[in-house]
């Protein structure tokens, strides 16, 4: 089957963009996909004088979900001066089969051929959008996407992070889990009952902090200049949500808490509180992921969490 990413029609729109971009013509030697790696179709566009990362979007609001992801990108460079990918022409282009997100490739390392100086870079990263602070949890853009998922970031009226992190994202995966048919009722019985015992589960109010907002391993590029941040979700909310996030796919080497660190504190009840921070995501994947081993080692999590929150 052909690449999504090179249908003709595709094919010239990338090369229509970057040639703005670069204000003469650009046209790609060759292709190098990227499925394997990404949730949508992805794959580089190699040319001179750079190459283009492309990912297509097919959903109906394909377009909206990259115009948040480039605003937010722009979000986290603004306020906390961390490297972001260079957007190509506006960033995001409509195509006939959907949108495209298009931005300049980075020179990368795999996270399997990172070096400690790369997990570190991650951690000082994380530090630096968590110096940024608001007196509100939440933000003033207040719809944003995790994942598929509408992420509604606007203020809760007590300004209290529990009742942020029930009413904005706890809750509304609940939702979702329960109304996609994969969470078994008793399952859902006992998030409710870990919802309702948030207050005391959540620790010492945090100052409202710059997060990521899914900051899980993928979503840093490492170059050779440091990390870059990708496919954020940004408000601000308790750091230790991203800290949490981190290696919620896969486990990652203590210089990254070492590295962050040297620049903030983290809580000593952090350990305790990570399955609490990972409960709104397991429960997103549960939603999204149907009936397979896959979405059956996510109600396990989910199962573990609230066992252990009880």
């Amino acid at each position: 089957m052909v690449h999504p990413l090179l249908a003709d029609s595709v094919v010239r729109a990338i090369e229509h963009a970057a040639s703005a971009h670069r204000g003469k013509p650009w046209v790609y030697r060759t292709f190098t996909d990227l499925n394997d790696l990404a949730s949508h179709p992805s794959g580089v566009f190699h040319g001179d004088p750079f190459s283009v990362f492309a990912k297509l979007g097919v959903a109906a609001n394909a377009g909206e979900q990259f115009a948040a992801e480039l605003s937010g990108l722009n979000l986290l460079r603004d306020l906390a001066a961390i490297a972001i990918p260079t957007p190509i022409a506006a960033g995001v282009v409509a195509v006939s089969s959907g949108s495209l997100l298009l931005s300049e490739a980075l020179p990368e390392r795999a996270p399997q051929a990172r070096s400690g100086a790369d997990w570190r870079s991650i951690g000082r990263t994380l530090a630096a959008l968590h110096r940024v602070h608001d007196e509100s949890y939440g933000l003033d853009q207040t719809i944003g996407f995790f994942g598929p998922f509408r992420q509604d970031n606007r203020p809760v009226r007590s300004n209290r992070w529990t009742d942020f992190y029930a009413e904005r994202r706890l809750v509304p995966r609940l939702r979702s889990a329960v109304d996609s048919g994969h969470l078994p009722s008793d399952l859902a019985a006992q998030v409710e009952r870990v919802v309702r015992r948030l207050p005391s589960l959540c620790g010492p109010e945090p100052v409202p902090s710059l997060l990521h907002g899914d900051a899980q391993q993928h979503n840093f590029i490492s170059t050779p200049d440091g990390a870059v941040v990708i496919d954020p979700a940004p408000y601000f909310g308790h750091p230790e949500i991203d800290l949490a996030l981190l290696d919620y796919f896969d486990a990652v080497p203590d210089d990254v808490l070492d590295a962050y660190r040297d620049i903030r504190p983290v809580d000593h009840g952090f350990t305790e509180r990570r399955e609490l921070w990972r409960l709104f995501g397991y429960l997103a994947v549960v939603t999204v992921a149907g009936d397979g081993p896959f979405e059956r080692q996510f109600l396990a999590r989910v199962a573990d969490a609230v066992r252990s929150y009880q």
